[in-house]
């Protein structure tokens, strides 16, 4: 452990943490833009800029290790106008959509805007335009709402490990793209999505389906496979319109493309809601306690007539492990057999 002083306050951090995670261990607030901290310091936005005693110029706290007696000034006349002129540039190259931006109320770059009342842009002038929209399935790329940070970049490359996209070319061309600038071409986890800040990077399937004031959220389980990722489902009326995790769940808040976009099914209208028997040869409706008993006996009268052996249980990657565990427990358990599989797909 070390000490170091920031604003006034002593504390002890592991060696090793950096001054901006020393900061908000303690509650001290340095707003950021490209940090995230499941992934690498980058040092990107500059927004995290702090005084330290001794350094003659501002450093930016995300990429600078505490050290022991260190003193860390995270406010002050100098740093509040420094970040404000960074928000000012950042916004010079971005667009004044909020009012149909599908971030708007859940974007880091407008709370930021919005705190130091940035209402004109000394900068404003010519910006980056971008005509071509991607055609691929799941997410839409705005790119004149990406404000360079990185971290889509990082979380496809630390966390995934797929690298399907990188910086571009240098200066004001600057951009994130895949490779040759064709259409993005990857596993669609979205977890670029996930991390990004702004508009950027958002879902296809929840474009213009509502605002965070018209939706309840709720907390579930993902029933894709036996993993169990926490799945928050964003409710409007009753109709689920988006999917996202919390960071603070067991997958923490990494989704895979199943997970994150294939929710379609839930509100399809070819969804089966009730147990169907065939009778005459027709399917027909009929409520869960008929079903059960109707199965429970054809069961019973297998197993009497022909042995345990003459049944068979296949279960689903979609059930939880916990709801596997007792399919094969109730195979082998109660109808006395080991003819038990799994489905090896979704």
């Amino acid at each position: 452990m070390i000490k170091l002083m920031i604003d006034g306050k002593t504390l002890s951090v592991p060696d090793g943490t950096t001054v901006l995670d020393a900061a908000r261990r303690f509650h001290i607030n340095i707003p950021t833009l490209c940090h995230h901290p499941k992934l690498t310091p980058f040092g990107g936005c500059r927004l995290c800029l702090v005084e330290i005693k001794g350094i003659p110029r501002p450093v930016t706290s995300c990429t600078t290790p505490a050290a022991e007696g260190m003193e860390v000034t995270t406010t002050s006349p100098n740093l509040e106008s420094l970040r404000k002129t960074v928000l000012e540039l950042i916004l010079s190259d971005h667009p004044n959509d909020c009012m149909i931006c599908e971030r708007a109320g859940d974007c880091t770059l407008q709370e930021l805007a919005y705190f130091y009342g940035i209402r004109k842009n000394r900068f404003s002038g010519e910006r980056r335009t971008y005509s071509k929209r991607d055609g691929n399935p799941f997410i839409e790329r705005d790119m004149e709402k990406c404000i360079l940070c990185g971290r889509c970049v990082k979380v496809c490359d630390e966390v995934e490990g797929v690298a399907a996209i990188d910086f571009a070319y240098r200066g004001f061309k600057s951009k994130i793209c895949p490779p040759y600038e064709k259409d993005l071409n990857c596993e669609f986890c979205g977890q670029c999505v996930a991390v990004c800040p702004t508009g950027a990077l958002t879902g296809k399937a929840w474009k213009q389906r509502g605002r965070q004031k018209d939706v309840r959220e709720v907390d579930t389980t993902c029933a894709y496979c036996g993993c169990g990722c926490s799945l928050t489902l964003h409710v409007q009326g009753n109709e689920v319109i988006r999917v996202t995790s919390r960071e603070d769940t067991l997958n923490e808040g990494w989704l895979c493309v199943k997970g994150r976009f294939g929710y379609n099914f839930i509100n399809s209208p070819e969804r089966l809601k009730k147990p169907l028997i065939r009778k005459d040869g027709k399917l027909e409706e009929a409520s869960w306690e008929t079903a059960l008993d109707y199965v429970a006996g054809r069961l019973k009268d297998v197993r009497d007539k022909y042995g345990p052996n003459a049944i068979a249980g296949l279960s689903s990657a979609r059930c939880t492990n916990e709801e596997n565990y007792l399919f094969q427990k109730f195979i082998r358990g109660v109808i006395g057999t080991n003819n038990v599989d799994h489905c090896a797909r979704y």
